[in-house]
């Protein structure tokens, strides 16, 4: 019988026996957004204004605030900060153990030699010229070779289940590293947020202390009582009771920025920009939900994890079928060193082996269907981290429009806060109106001055959120660093 015979009936029963599963990742796909929907040109009457262009993220797209000191502080936690590195090792783990796995497709090559001293018994004839010596040195030295058949894929799925994880790992890094860039852009516009709202703070107390020392010389005057000054100096306790809380959650902000660059809390920060020294973009990146999915990364792990999953599953149903091994060696042995591949020393011999696994108590069988349990559940993950970036897409687009609309309102009502306080100061110098008025507008002012802050940080934080919402910036991710 042909050698090639013996091998046709497993070639036949490898060809007919189901593998892994193919992932499914075909998705159903939102619309494009359009219109005069949430993707229309933003167009506040008292900032800027931006529009949506569709092209890639930028790699560096935190230069569109235009700041040098943000780009500086990037640049060092991109090559400092202490999440980054770890994602980058754990990647580089996974990319050495997936050429690993690749080497398991090639056959295996060992050299081996071994010198073996001993004494025979003289009853026991030894495979010696003179049998009167039983003192003798055994040198063997051989190579050998091996190989396993991969007739049904369980070698080929295991190379590409530790390729998918390879992949998922350099995923993770680019999730890592926006997150990263995004924290610490998000870190520097709320210190800037801050130390406005700071400032803001502190004029509200210079503004209430002077109502309060023009009060108690009107009291000495007899023009006004002691309830007066009592509710003024209320008024100015509660303005300086604003500040201590700015001042802890500043310090905090800062501390997180240091961490995020990779410095101890505490060490000397550069000169932090201030709000206005953050510009707003002008053009803003939107993706197609198709390209959303082929480029964010936390939905290209999912589906590289899906991938893995299925491939695992052909492993499996693998380890329940036969296995085929090949190993050939080919030596010599000599009781003297340099005579071991002499005339007569020489040895060689090739084994074939095949194996089926008969009995395993359920083991491999419920292996399999853990597997295929486990696949069946990165899919759903993979559906589900595409809802949502699609979801975040959307929320992102929403805080754009109605923080810019909130921005209008809380110019409004600031400008009017700051009228009505100047109109209520002077009518309150001659007398016309009386304390609590001028209680009443200053708080309305003070808050309204907050107000517009936080709404100014709001469309800053906007755009980093639509970067996050899309993926951060698009690459092919084959770089670690």
């Amino acid at each position: 019988m042909s050698k090639y015979a013996v091998l046709l009936p497993a070639l036949m029963l490898a060809a007919c026996t189901p593998g892994a599963p193919r992932p499914v990742t075909a998705l159903s796909l939102p619309p494009l957004p359009g219109g005069n929907g949430p993707t229309a040109p933003i167009t506040p009457v008292s900032g800027p204004a931006q529009s949506f262009v569709q092209e890639p993220v930028s790699a560096e797209w935190w230069r569109m605030f235009g700041n040098g000191t943000l780009n500086s502080l990037v640049s060092q936690a991109i090559a400092a900060n202490n999440d980054i590195a770890t994602a980058d090792a754990a990647l580089k783990q996974a990319h050495e153990q997936a050429l690993a796995a690749g080497g398991t497709q090639w056959p295996t090559l060992d050299a081996g030699y071994s010198a073996q001293r001993a004494q025979a018994s003289q009853v026991v004839s030894p495979p010696l010229a003179d049998p009167n010596v039983t003192n003798y040195t055994l040198h063997t030295a051989q190579v050998t070779v091996g190989y396993t058949l991969d007739v049904f894929g369980g070698a080929h799925n295991r190379i590409v289940s530790a390729r998918a994880a390879a992949d998922v790992a350099r995923f993770k890094f680019q999730a890592a590293r926006t997150t990263v860039i995004a924290n610490l852009v998000l870190a520097v516009i709320q210190n800037a947020s801050l130390t406005a709202q700071i400032e803001a703070a502190d004029a509200n107390i210079d503004a209430n202390a002077r109502v309060l020392a023009m009060l108690r010389t009107r009291q000495k005057l007899g023009a006004v009582g002691t309830l007066d000054v009592s509710a003024q100096e209320t008024a100015l306790a509660t303005a300086e009771a604003v500040r201590p809380p700015l001042i802890r959650a500043v310090k905090h902000t800062q501390a997180q920025i240091a961490a995020l660059i990779g410095i101890a809390p505490g060490q000397p920060l550069p000169a932090l920009p201030r709000l206005e020294q953050l510009t707003l973009a002008s053009e803003l990146p939107l993706a197609l939900p198709s390209d959303l999915v082929a480029h964010r990364p936390d939905v290209r792990a999912a589906k590289a994890q899906m991938e893995g999953a299925a491939a695992d599953v052909g492993t499996a149903i693998a380890a329940r079928l036969p296995q085929f091994q090949l190993s050939a060696a080919l030596g010599g042995s000599s009781t003297d060193f340099a005579r071991m591949f002499a005339q007569g020393n020489p040895f060689w011999n090739v084994v074939g082996g095949v194996s089926q696994p008969l009995f395993h108590g359920g083991a491999l069988a419920h292996q399999q269907h853990a597997y295929e349990a486990a696949f069946a559940g990165t899919q759903a993950q993979y559906r589900a981290a595409a809802l949502q970036a699609f979801v975040d897409v959307s929320d992102a687009l929403t805080a754009l429009k109605t923080d810019a609309d909130l921005l209008d309102a809380t110019t409004r009502a600031q400008s009017a806060a700051g009228r009505t306080l100047g109109y209520v100061g002077r009518q309150l110098q001659l007398g016309d109106v009386g304390t609590f008025a001028l209680l009443n507008a200053e708080a309305a002012n003070a808050q309204a001055s907050s107000a517009l802050i936080q709404a100014r940080t709001a469309r800053l934080n906007d755009c980093v959120a639509l970067v996050q919402a899309l993926g951060g910036g698009w690459n092919d991710g084959s770089e670690t660093r």
